[in-house]
């Protein structure tokens, strides 16, 4: 179990001005938290299908970063095999529960879900992978389990 309090959202509009404030990099650093990084990726596939999020979530994830005043480097901000594997989960679960359930339903549901814990990724990956600077860099295969599993 995880250690740390899922935070739920309580309607869609909390989640699109996170999407739309992630875009803008106008988002508070505080408010970039694990469940706003899942929700901010719901929001992208479910409602702005001119955004291909395999490929362009690492350019709008690395400007926001650097615009909130972070960086990407080989140990911090962006981790390109991460996002892959939270973008696969997100895709998998909206999938599964389709577009009758609210934006925010959907979401909730993801993060209570085993596709939305924090560790997720080390259910594919041993620590020494997922952590390298390979994988930070660019998508990594799995060393433990496929990703079709997800």
């Amino acid at each position: 179990m995880s250690e740390f309090e899922v935070r739920l959202f309580k309607d869609d509009a909390s989640i699109v001005a996170i999407g739309e404030g992630l875009l803008s990099a106008t988002l508070p650093l505080e408010a970039w938290t694990h469940e706003a990084h899942l929700a901010a990726c719901s929001w992208l596939v479910r409602a702005r299908g001119d955004i291909d999020t395999e490929r362009e979530l690492s350019l709008i994830i690395s400007f926001y970063n650097v615009a909130v005043g972070g960086v990407n480097d080989d140990t911090r901000g962006y981790h390109h095999t991460i996002t892959q594997v939270y973008i696969a989960a997100v895709k998998a679960h909206l999938a599964e529960v389709g577009h009758a359930l609210p934006l925010h339903e959907a979401v909730n549901a993801l993060l209570l879900s085993e596709r939305g814990r924090r560790d997720l990724a080390l259910r594919f990956y041993s620590k020494e992978r997922l952590f390298s600077v390979q994988a930070r860099r660019e998508f990594v295969a799995p060393d433990r389990l496929g990703l079709k599993h997800i």
